[in-house]
């Protein structure tokens, strides 16, 4: 028996139009955001040395999946995603014991679903579960780097400084760990920089509503926010301030008692 970390990973078609549909070869996504789930999950099991429960459990956490939620499921520092806010949301009952925000535990509270004001996405415990520098050891230190949404990587790919955000995902954050600045649309990569004491500055996705961001923002203490329309606009700005953020309540709201020796 298993703890399932429900995470956001589909599968594409690697080869376009026609070819693709003769050749059906897909490949997961793997954006590096969606993936942080499992293996921050991973990190805080071994640390408590807990074993696998007697019977399969779902744990929704990091991401915008709230909507892959169901009844039963667990749920800690989940959010909501600001393009689906029309659609049904069928899951009604749900253990909650935190979400990334403000603004989903309100969406939650419309359904009916009640949650703890434990805030915070997991994605902000990437600097409390591994060193800044043990991370970074090996990559070149640089000024800056500009992580794109998933859906705007294409906009900027052509300059030096982004990261593919579907690039393997410790060279990812090993990337962030190494800069001294963080811009981009790439909600993640804005939480694991400011996890790592690192600023940044989000920049207007093309295609994301701002709920998920401003979730975050108020989620760790900051009711307003700045956002640059462009890359050079955000690296002239500047970062926006660190949170002032207790990681406490969150570590502490983790579920082990989904596993054997948790509490």
């Amino acid at each position: 028996m298993a703890v399932e970390v429900v995470h956001w990973n589909p599968s594409r078609r690697v080869l376009p139009g026609l070819v693709g549909k003769l050749i059906p070869i897909r490949r997961p996504v793997n954006n590096f955001g969606d993936l942080l789930g499992p293996v921050i999950v991973d990190e805080m099991v071994a640390r408590q040395s807990l074993t696998p429960p007697a019977r399969d459990r779902r744990l929704v956490s990091v991401g915008s999946i709230m909507r892959m939620a169901r009844d039963g499921d667990v749920v800690w520092g989940t959010g909501v995603n600001g393009k689906t806010m029309s659609e049904p949301f069928t899951a009604t009952k749900l253990d909650v014991r935190a979400v990334r925000g403000p603004l989903t535990r309100a969406f939650l509270a419309e359904q009916g679903i009640k949650s703890p004001a434990v805030y915070g996405d997991p994605g902000l415990l990437v600097g409390h579960l591994w060193d800044r520098r043990e991370v970074a050891r090996g990559v070149a230190e640089v000024d800056h780097v500009v992580i794109p949404n998933l859906h705007d990587h294409a906009r900027v790919q052509h300059r030096s400084d982004v990261i593919d955000p579907t690039a393997p995902l410790w060279e990812v954050v090993k990337r962030i760990a190494a800069a001294d600045f963080v811009v981009g649309s790439s909600l993640h990569g804005v939480i694991v920089a400011e996890s790592f004491g690192i600023r940044a500055r989000l920049v207007r996705s093309s295609t994301e509503p701002l709920f998920k961001y401003e979730d975050y923002y108020r989620g760790t203490g900051r009711e307003t926010f700045g956002v640059a329309e462009s890359v050079d606009e955000a690296l002239s700005m500047g970062g926006e301030s660190l949170p002032d953020w207790d990681p406490a309540p969150l570590m502490a709201a983790f579920p082990s008692d989904l596993w054997v020796g948790g509490e």
